[in-house]
């Protein structure tokens, strides 16, 4: 059996951008039809990690944050053949267990299907969710490619 030992880095360096994007742009309920341009954006503005099997990328998340009160943790996945390892889980505790996040005063995703992978971590819903808003363009990803046309 080949050794599964994962690595994990926020080196940027090391991201398997097109596998990301592949991903992203294919698979992912949040983000399907995105821009490469627009990944490559959010990529450079933001904190990314990247967990790794013998080199190769096998997930990865990212952190959009001001690196010193609050954090969007989003675009998070394991790879569909990578699943069931805990893979996910060492993500998100890796990132969570730095003394960054734990320093964090506000720390929020959106997510539709993962809950049961964050608890674990501290996420609840919204104590006060009649303080959020939000503006919303779930379709954006869609809406650009058919101006293309």
């Amino acid at each position: 059996m080949p050794n599964d030992t994962l690595h994990i880095s926020s080196d940027k360096h090391a991201l398997d951008i097109d596998m990301i994007y592949a991903f992203l742009r294919d698979h992912a309920y949040w983000s399907r039809g995105i821009p490469r341009e627009t990944l490559e954006r959010a990529i450079d503005g933001s904190l990314c990690f990247g967990a790794y099997i013998e080199g190769r990328q096998v997930a990865f998340a990212r952190l959009v944050t001001d690196m010193a009160t609050f954090a969007y943790l989003c675009d998070v996945f394991v790879l569909p053949e990578h699943r069931k390892r805990g893979y996910g889980q060492a993500l998100v505790r890796h990132i969570f267990d730095s003394d960054f996040a734990k320093g964090l005063r506000r720390i929020v995703l959106v997510t539709s299907d993962a809950r049961e992978l964050y608890r674990p971590h501290g996420f609840r819903a919204l104590a006060s969710p009649e303080k959020y808003m939000e503006i919303a363009r779930p379709d954006i990803y869609a809406a650009s490619r058919m101006a293309e046309f």
